[in-house]
């Protein structure tokens, strides 16, 4: 019989939910202290690799911390975009409702057309993040 570890009473379990696999490249954006390591840990686990900080190449996918102080969500969007593949993905990791940072969904959704993306869906990855998943329309992808 094959058991399972059970996580760890209060471990964030959200992780899995991004979908990230090893041998993708990931570049993080927008850290600071507030941020959740625990899934932090749980990503550069699940990808086997530290995350990208300055790319020389195209990464796989883009996580952006994202808080509603940190100003213009559109530049924040764009700016992300830079080393962002073709192809790839984007993960906004936005405090949860009614935590400090919190960020409207109607910001979300405007910033994501002022930026050309795509909002294709959101993800509860911690007590206190949500992310949500960006990517270029189908006719922008190479």
């Amino acid at each position: 019989m094959i058991t399972r570890a059970e996580p760890e009473l209060g471990a964030p379990a959200g992780g899995a939910k991004l979908g990230l696999t090893g041998g993708l490249a990931v570049q993080e954006l927008g850290w600071d202290e507030d941020v959740d390591e625990a899934l932090r840990d749980q990503l550069m686990d699940q990808i086997e690799a530290d995350f990208v900080y300055e790319a020389v190449e195209a990464v796989d996918v883009v996580l952006l911390w994202w808080r509603d102080e940190d100003g213009d969500l559109v530049d924040g969007l764009m700016d992300a975009l830079k080393d962002l593949s073709p192809t790839g993905h984007l993960w906004l990791l936005t405090p949860k409702v009614g935590r400090a940072g919190f960020v409207d969904p109607a910001d979300l959704a405007d910033g994501s057309i002022g930026a050309g993306l795509s909002l294709t869906g959101s993800a509860q990855v911690s007590r206190e993040w949500q992310a949500h998943k960006l990517v270029r329309p189908k006719t922008g992808r190479k």
